[in-house]
């Protein structure tokens, strides 16, 4: 009885062996998906405006309406699939002035406690612009990076996307393991570059390669406005035209040239190029290659449309048979960081007598802050007279408040930038007049306010290089050099901290050094 007992035990531990050993092949028989966090933080701030960017303006998202943001993302796609996907938060501004202490500080601790939760991770992908400067700081990505390192280590791989014209940092260069930006300008690719950083980083994790070997980053001593390097054109266009084939070279991964920010005076506002990969060689020599090709066409580099003064502009458009006839109005362009609210150019509109009967040329003017005119039209209604200053209230250095008077011709409750639009006429001219700075890039912005493009004589937008859309409507075009925080002449913006020489402030500087200085990979100097 004893002995049968025995063999009874001995048997049900063989079995226990046996069914953990079967648990065991069954967990090794289902693949793992990697955890990946996302997270980041947004906009082009104008350290030569006088305005300032709060936490609301970069209306922060969480969790999964972040995925919102992603197409590649959606519920169905294959990449949703991938991976265990832990978004944090996203905030994306308009471009503005410089980020207050506050907000920033707000932003990243929110941040780094949500990372927190879900610890440790695998990847995280990181949506930056690459231009946000803030108050006390001199590298804000560089030290936002640095303090999500703290939280999450240096296990987790980190892919960082960016917008061409932010700036790359040594040590945002660093920290980043993967690092990608458009390649197109206006940005045409934005989500497809987008979608490039997250999937290299699926891939890297996927196949257990892991962080790139090499990372190859050159500081290059240019500074220029996007409206001088748009890819529609030359030199932009034949000089970008090289990234995706150097990407496709034996162990190159990604590579990648940033324009960098005009804009902000701080030591990281420089072009760059970065080139990743794990063959030393062909790292070094394709990044070596881009920004020797960006140096040689410095001297190519010239704006998107011509370009003159506000008075010229308007007798170009008003003597044109070409409709619509479009100017920007670039000095205070709220897409590059201007405060959007100057008056000196709808000023000079309306002191012109060609504008100031109704049978004037028609003339669309996009757009002027004026909350208290905002306020009165929504009491008075539409097709009243309305009286009320407008704009000048952030920028009033070239000039005052307007006492804009006409008749009201729509009343609309406006995007999340806007908040309301009125369209006020007087004389000729249709002034889109907004609660809060709102850049008019798509004919729907117009159209929306029952206002035509494409039967109006003049339509004067405060931006740059015209986007997609607009550049198609418009039937001739120059770029008028008005006054604001993104003055298009660099040399009078009175720069102090950026690294000098710098082409085109010291216009005749030497040839600069452009070998590839190769980068540690993340960790490699700290305590894993």
């Amino acid at each position: 009885m004893k002995k049968n007992l025995q063999k009874i035990i001995i048997i049900l531990l063989y079995l226990m062996v046996i069914i953990l050993f079967l648990n065991e092949l069954k967990k090794d028989s289902v693949p793992t998906i990697p955890k990946i966090a996302i997270a980041g933080l947004g906009i082009e701030s104008s350290t030569f405006s006088p305005a300032v960017t709060h936490e609301e303006a970069f209306h922060p998202r969480f969790g999964d309406e972040i995925f919102e943001r992603y197409p590649f993302l959606s519920e169905n796609s294959n990449n949703r699939k991938r991976a265990n996907w832990f978004p944090t938060l996203v905030g994306k501004s308009l471009p503005g002035g410089i980020v207050t202490k506050q907000a920033y500080e707000s932003l990243v601790n929110q941040t780094l406690n949500l990372l927190k939760e879900n610890l440790p991770y695998d990847g995280l992908f990181l949506d930056l612009h690459g231009a946000m400067s803030v108050q006390g700081l001199n590298d804000a990505e560089g030290d936002y990076i640095k303090r999500i390192r703290e939280i999450v280590g240096y296990n987790t791989i980190i892919s960082t996307s960016m917008d061409l014209h932010g700036n790359v940092s040594e040590k945002l260069a660093e920290e980043s393991d993967l690092i990608t930006c458009y390649r197109m300008a206006p940005h045409e690719d934005a989500m497809e570059s987008k979608q490039r950083a997250l999937e290299n980083l699926l891939t890297r994790i996927e196949n257990g390669k892991g962080k790139p070997l090499y990372k190859a980053w050159i500081p290059i001593p240019i500074l220029l406005p996007g409206e001088q390097t748009s890819t529609r054109i030359d030199p932009g266009k034949k000089l970008y035209s090289q990234v995706e084939p150097i990407s496709k070279i034996n162990g190159v991964l990604d590579a990648a040239i940033w324009i960098g920010y005009a804009w902000a005076d701080e030591p990281r506002n420089h072009a760059v190029v970065v080139v990743t990969g794990d063959n030393e060689k062909n790292v070094k020599s394709s990044a070596e290659k881009l920004a020797k090709s960006f140096w040689e066409y410095r001297n190519e580099f010239d704006f998107v449309a011509p370009t003159t003064t506000l008075k010229e502009s308007l007798k170009q458009a008003i003597n044109s048979d070409k409709t619509p006839f479009f100017i920007s109005d670039m000095g205070d362009n709220p897409t590059a960081g201007g405060a959007g609210d100057v008056t000196w150019t709808l000023k000079n509109l309306l002191e012109r007598e060609e504008f100031k009967s109704i049978k004037g040329p028609s003339l669309i003017y996009a757009s002027i802050p004026g909350p208290d005119l905002i306020d009165k039209a929504l009491k008075t209604g539409e097709g009243k007279q309305v009286e009320a200053y407008v704009g000048a209230q952030v920028d009033n250095r070239y000039s005052p408040p307007i006492l804009l008077k006409g008749i009201i011709k729509k009343i609309k409750k406006g995007d999340i930038h806007a908040e309301m639009e009125v369209v006020v006429q007087t004389g000729s001219i249709n002034v889109i007049v907004t609660n809060k700075r709102k850049p008019y890039h798509h004919e729907k912005d117009f159209s929306e306010l029952d206002l035509s493009l494409t039967d109006t004589d003049i339509v004067i937008v405060k931006i740059g290089y015209l986007v997609p859309e607009l550049y198609e409507i418009q039937k001739d075009w120059v770029m008028a050099l008005t006054p604001g925080g993104v003055d298009q002449d660099l040399i009078r913006l009175g720069y102090k901290n950026i690294k000098r020489p710098m082409f085109p402030v010291d216009k005749d500087m030497n040839d600069p050094n452009l070998n590839a200085r190769l980068i540690p990979i993340s960790g490699s100097s700290s305590e894993l």
